[in-house]
């Protein structure tokens, strides 16, 4: 069986993919199971950016079909902050309960109508360095003005959705799977990957 690559070492990020392409004929991999210590700076201005950059330098790297992602939280409020710097927004060693913290601070004088955000979600799949798929997905919702739920990571306790009335963190994983830009941007991935079997 194939192995693909998972080009993130975070354990969160790496669980949700196992999930969401349970059931394709490959191995999945993480670059620490691969003693893979490249380190590939998120240089790029957008999601699909990043994302090349990474799938393509750790195929090349590894010699095998690699899928990087690039993801973030866009609110509308703060013009679209904090993007492509999702991870590094409250500094560059911050914690998923920090960056929390420092989110919700810049929003402490925006009243509950004007919190619109949107999570968006770039997938590249990478073959070799020119044989790459980049699949889109995003999902909107309203920044909370506390964290609720224990599941999931990053800004998952803080980004509600209206029509359930519940944060990212405290949905299912079955239901999250379903409604998430991860989700939605893996279900193109699946089809890709697929095909690539086929």
């Amino acid at each position: 069986m194939r192995k693909l690559l998972l080009a993130t070492t975070n354990r969160g990020k790496a669980r949700e993919y196992r999930e969401l392409l349970a059931g394709l004929p490959f191995v999945l991999t993480t670059l620490v199971d691969e003693g893979i210590t490249l380190e590939v700076e998120e240089s790029e201005s957008s999601f699909e950016g990043n994302a090349r950059l990474k799938a393509t330098s750790y195929a090349v790297a590894s010699g095998l079909i690699t899928l990087a992602d690039d993801s973030g939280l866009e609110v509308d409020a703060l013009n679209g902050e904090p993007g492509v710097r999702s991870a590094r927004y409250a500094g560059d060693n911050a914690t998923d309960a920090e960056r929390v913290v420092y989110l919700l601070n810049k929003l402490s004088t925006v009243p509950q109508g004007q919190r619109t955000a949107h999570f968006r979600c770039a997938i590249a799949l990478a073959e070799n360095r020119e044989k790459v798929t980049v699949c889109h997905g995003s999902c909107d919702g309203v920044i909370t003005f506390e964290a609720k739920g224990s599941g999931g990571f990053g800004y998952d306790p803080i980004f509600c959705f209206p029509e359930y009335g519940k944060t990212m963190a405290e949905l299912s994983s079955e239901v999250k799977n379903q409604v998430s830009h991860r989700g939605r941007a893996a279900r193109e991935v699946y089809k890709v990957l697929k095909h690539i079997v086929e």
